[in-house]
């Protein structure tokens, strides 16, 4: 029997989102200026105000106010009729030097015995059923979204649109879990006071759904039948928004950032975040994994799960599951006997397979933490002296697939 599955995403003007960029801007900041700081930075934003609390260890100083209103004002909060502005919030700050009881188990005198930052499990997924090894009902949630944000930011069309904004996708998919058509979107975007819900639906339809299917063509066949449900703005306006309409924290978008419900989450979030915490980089090497094990075709369908103990080199556990869908005739646990053998999951060993010690995390507070496409960009920082310098740097290192030809000669594909 057919059945329906959703995911959502948010746009970078969700409040929530506001301060996971706001947390991994201070974290990029902190490790353009030194490699070896050790960030657990936490923002909270609400009407006129933005709180930080949270433990560093680092050699260097950075102007945080600084940081904070640029991220702002990039996302699109400058005017003060949105209660929240670049230039006039206040920023308080409380940062304060991390345990010295956590430093001893992560620090060693050998660099690749360093322990985990914590206890907990991580998880990676992917699946074929997107190019990008994405559930396609995130893929286009995230695109939806982040589509909308760049008509806001191009200012030509529906020039009433505001920083804030969610997407829903719902896809009928067959018995197969093969997706037959998109059965509902559901698009609320913050808007200015004077347009009307039926002119934003309108738009919707004629300018930003024609976009996204312009961006990918994979799309083209499930927006095919003209019936799906279109809810815009379903409570008929949306003009207070932002972190005035919702206060927003660090760390409350992880179904979001990662596979929009499917697979699972060990409950760690990612940002602000430096990756001695193995919340974070061990759930972007699980993802590393699972992906090029659906690339290599061991299974259509993978996740992986790797668990730690705080102040341990070596993880408690390494699981597969390849939910029936493995292609090389062996069980789940022998793959991941495999997998083991192929990759160095201490917490060192990733940062290094990786590239985690460089300032490549903004990036990825916004549209998700995986799925995204490895590239090479120039960023910009400043130091304690205030002269700004350059760093070139790769990002999103965990969404490469280089690792393919490894994997099918341990499998025998």
């Amino acid at each position: 029997m057919a059945y329906l599955f959703t995911s959502e995403s948010v746009s970078e003007g969700h409040p929530d989102k506001v301060a996971d960029q706001i947390s991994d801007a201070v974290l990029d900041n902190f490790l353009a200026n030194d490699p070896q700081s050790h960030v657990a930075c936490e923002t909270l934003v609400t009407t006129g105000q933005v709180v930080l609390a949270g433990e560093v260890t680092s050699n260097c100083y950075i102007d945080v106010g600084q940081i904070v209103r640029k991220v702002i004002a990039d996302i699109g909060y400058t005017k003060a009729e949105y209660k929240f502005e670049a230039e006039s919030c206040g920023i308080f700050t409380a940062l304060h030097e991390q345990s010295a009881d956590i430093n001893m188990g992560v620090s060693r005198a050998e660099a690749i015995n360093q322990g985990a930052g914590d206890q907990g499990m991580m998880f990676g997924y992917a699946t074929d059923e997107t190019d990008n090894y994405m559930p396609l009902t995130l893929d286009i949630a995230h695109t939806l979204v982040y589509t909308l944000a760049r008509i806001r930011k191009e200012g030509q069309q529906m020039k009433y649109l505001r920083p804030d904004a969610k997407s829903q996708v719902t896809i009928e998919y067959d018995d197969c879990g093969n997706p037959l058509r998109i059965d509902t979107i559901v698009l609320s975007t913050q808007h200015d006071p004077d347009v009307t819900q039926e002119q934003i639906r309108r738009d919707v339809q004629e300018i930003l759904i024609p976009r996204v299917l312009s961006r990918d063509s994979r799309y083209a066949k499930l927006f095919s039948d003209s019936h799906y449900k279109l809810l815009v703005n379903p409570t008929g306006q949306f003009v207070i928004g932002g972190p005035h309409g919702d206060t927003g924290l660090t760390g409350r978008k992880i179904i979001v950032d990662t596979y929009g419900g499917r697979g699972a989450h060990g409950g760690g979030a990612f940002s602000g975040k430096d990756p001695s915490k193995v919340d974070r980089s061990a759930a972007y090497m699980a993802r590393y994994m699972a992906k090029n094990l659906v690339a290599a075709g061991v299974a259509h369908e993978v996740l992986v799960q790797i668990s730690y103990a705080i102040g341990v080199a070596e993880p408690v556990s390494l699981n597969v599951n390849t939910y029936g869908t493995s292609t090389v005739g062996i069980s789940d646990g022998e793959i991941a006997e495999r997998l083991a053998k192929l990759f160095d999951l201490r917490p060192y060993a990733i940062e290094q397979t990786l590239g985690l010690r460089k300032p490549i995390y903004t990036e990825t507070a916004s549209y998700g933490h995986v799925g995204r496409t490895p590239q090479r960009v120039k960023k910009q920082f400043v130091d304690g002296n205030g002269k700004m310098f350059e760093q070139e740097v790769e990002l999103f290192t965990w969404e490469k697939l280089d690792r393919i030809e490894d994997i099918k000669k341990c499998f025998g594909l």
